[in-house]
């Protein structure tokens, strides 16, 4: 929800007047070149509708972003890229739906997208069972490049491992090892359950509970009045989207926002700006920021062209989603490119190992063992209201993780991922 004035009408609307625009190196097309070529299309399946509707769409007009840049080069082997968009509604056999569609129907050589990991899975499943290749920009659970890999998806957030670890010690050292957890009920929430399960267990401490949301829950109270009784040292909150922001006001108005601290893998940007601030609050990891020398300095073009155009465009800063959805599809146009094929194997090896400059400092890149995108992981503090300069400003950057110190170690990882490419 970059901006909770922005409806889906109006986005659809703006993305054809953005995509005529020109400027800070992500102009629309250039037709001489490749216009009498066979396009290439590639199809995204994200949440456009449901809890998570405003994260998918800041995946998809990052997405959108990276696919102009590259049309503006003069697309793909010289062919124009054509996106198709497809609403999963946050629902995992609608995903499957519509990605047998786009391959089936449209005929398009790639999928990326995906903001639910129980979609992850899913469509994860469904382009192995295709062979095209999958670039998952924001679905977290380990499992997708874990027990359900497959040589054809890519994960470019970061896993539920990494922010775990990557924020977990951390927790524990700035407020104390008892911890109530609330936690979604579906494949991203059990991942990261695991993983601070696993933190809590190297730090000597202790969960106090750990309650299961469904997806969409609108009513949290039976888990406040739990978390008044059980006094824990810290409340971890790893629920997300509108069920972030279900529970945080529901919280506040219970009062234990002043009582207990309040922590967790992310707060996300579009959750927080769709808080009232006095509930903006909280020790939270964050996967990139669009303002802050910890994620980026002033060297990185890239970076900086692509905040300003995305604020020129929507009137809002850019999120980490928005991150996410320029990354994948990027990437993924650029393996198409470096291959000269859309031959999904070819992609694929192309894809893992290779190294990129991107929105962030370092040298990012998809491991060969798993696929999972190896990038820092940052951690911040929330303020409410911004700053004098920007009212979006809401968090300070106070901590970068390397992807390596917290990624699970390859050994570990090879023995649960099994690639198995087609011989």
């Amino acid at each position: 929800m970059g901006d909770p004035g922005i409806s889906r009408e109006s986005f659809v609307k703006g993305a054809g007047i953005a995509a005529a625009a020109l400027g800070a190196g992500f102009p629309a097309f250039i037709p001489k070149l490749g216009e009498a070529a066979e396009t290439i299309k590639i199809g995204q399946v994200d949440s456009l509708s449901g809890p998570y509707g405003a994260d998918g769409l800041n995946q998809v007009r990052g997405a959108d972003m990276a696919v102009e840049a590259w049309n503006k080069r003069g697309g793909v082997m010289g062919r124009k890229i054509e996106k198709l968009v497809e609403d999963d509604q946050t629902n995992p056999g609608v995903a499957v739906q519509k990605a047998r569609k786009l391959v089936n129907e449209e005929h398009v050589s790639a999928l990326v997208g995906t903001v639910s990991s129980a979609v992850t899975l899913s469509v994860s499943g469904a382009a192995a069972s295709m062979s095209v290749p999958f670039v998952d920009a924001g679905g977290h659970t380990d499992d997708a490049v874990g027990k359900d890999c497959h040589w054809c998806t890519f994960m470019t957030c970061h896993t539920t491992w990494m922010m775990s670890h990557a924020t977990g010690f951390s927790i524990a050292k700035l407020f104390g090892k008892r911890w109530y957890e609330v936690t979604p009920d579906y494949a991203f929430g059990h991942s990261i359950s695991a993983g601070y399960a696993d933190v809590v267990q190297r730090v000597g401490g202790t969960i106090v509970a750990n309650d299961l949301a469904p997806l969409g829950t609108t009513d949290f109270s039976p888990y406040l009045t739990k978390i008044e009784a059980a006094k824990p040292d810290v409340i971890i909150v790893t629920v997300a989207g509108q069920d972030y922001v279900n529970f945080m006001k529901q919280a506040g108005s219970f009062g234990l926002l002043q009582k207990f601290p309040v922590a967790g893998w992310a707060a996300e940007l579009e959750s927080i700006w769709a808080l009232p601030p006095e509930y903006r609050v909280g020790y939270w990891g964050c996967e990139w920021y669009y303002n802050s020398d910890l994620v980026y300095t002033k060297k990185n073009t890239l970076a900086a062209d692509f905040v300003r155009e995305w604020r020129k465009r929507f009137g809002t800063p850019a999120t980490e989603r928005s991150c996410f959805g320029y990354t994948a599809t990027d990437r993924l146009l650029w393996a198409m490119n470096e291959t000269k094929s859309t031959d999904p194997v070819k992609v694929a090896r192309a894809l893992e190992g290779s190294t990129f400059p991107s929105l962030w400092d370092g040298v990012p890149s998809y491991r060969k063992i798993d696929h999972s995108l190896i990038w820092p992981v940052w951690f911040g503090k929330l303020r409410p209201n911004g700053t004098p300069q920007d009212k979006y400003d809401v968090m300070e950057i106070v901590d970068r993780q390397e992807g390596e110190r917290v990624a699970l170690p390859e050994g570990d990882a090879a023995r649960v991922c099994r690639l198995n490419y087609p011989s």
